[in-house]
């Protein structure tokens, strides 16, 4: 028996990198799995794929940007597979290492309108359908070593996935009781595109970083994050809530 058999489960950001890791992971394991993304072309094609593996998925197009997207992308999961079980938040965006002297007002509220607001009414959303239909449920927020330390990026990306970690804590303690899991995945370096979507990189911030980034001791891939995800929306971690597992190959252990 698979470890999601039956499990239907919503994935952001699916089109790359570590959400399409997870969904493709997902659906192996048995799960129906519905990819969100704004690169719905590439989406739809890793969504075929999927199924060309004798996986179960559907693609929809999402801006984590647009409530009305966000909304949306979860009633298609309820509407095409009578339900939802597990929500995973991968969707992200970088910063350029810029540090507080430089961001600006346009570029942090844009970071944090798709790495955290966007997270947070996915949850708000899939939350109250899971508490109104007396239903369990389980979110898997796919974070960053950079929401643990103040090196690794700059001050609008750190400052983000910081925000996603007291999200991830606070949501799970206040519905435990409720049969709602939430816990997050702190991700170090791994080979994914996110850095196509750095802009105007700072070279202050980026002389600064180079020492952490210069600790880091080997690159990771979007399946060694996928596994994980497995973990946590399986029953094996039926027992975790509220925590963050650092995934870096040991990088943060030196500091």
């Amino acid at each position: 028996m698979n470890k999601l058999d039956g499990k239907v489960v919503l994935v952001t950001g699916a089109a790359s990198g570590i959400g399409k890791s997870i969904a493709e992971l997902y659906a192996t394991e048995g799960a129906k799995v519905v990819l969100a993304d704004l690169n719905f072309e590439v989406l739809e094609s890793v969504t075929k794929e999927i199924v060309a593996n004798g996986g179960d998925a559907i693609a929809v197009r999402a801006n984590m940007v647009e409530a009305a997207d966000v909304e949306s992308m979860i009633n298609t999961a309820i509407n095409k597979y009578g339900t939802l079980d597990i929500l995973v938040n991968n969707a992200g965006i970088m910063d350029g290492f810029e540090p507080v002297g430089e961001i600006t007002d346009e570029k942090w509220d844009h970071i944090f309108a798709v790495n955290t607001k966007g997270v947070m009414r996915s949850m708000r959303k899939s939350v109250n359908y899971w508490l109104e239909n007396n239903k369990q449920g389980n979110i898997i927020n796919v974070i960053s070593t950079g929401g643990l330390n103040g090196a690794h990026a700059g001050v609008a990306y750190s400052a983000s996935k910081h925000a996603v970690v007291a999200l991830t804590k606070n949501t799970a303690y206040m519905y435990a009781q409720s049969n709602i899991r939430v816990n997050g995945i702190a991700p170090g370096a791994i080979a994914t595109n996110i850095s196509h979507s750095m802009t105007d990189v700072s070279e202050f911030g980026a002389i600064r970083t180079k020492f952490a980034h210069g600790a880091i001791p080997s690159i990771g891939h979007p399946e060694d994050i996928g596994t994980v995800a497995v973990f946590l929306g399986s029953e094996e971690s039926k027992f975790l809530n509220g925590a963050i597992i650092t995934a870096d190959g040991g990088w943060t252990a030196a500091f």
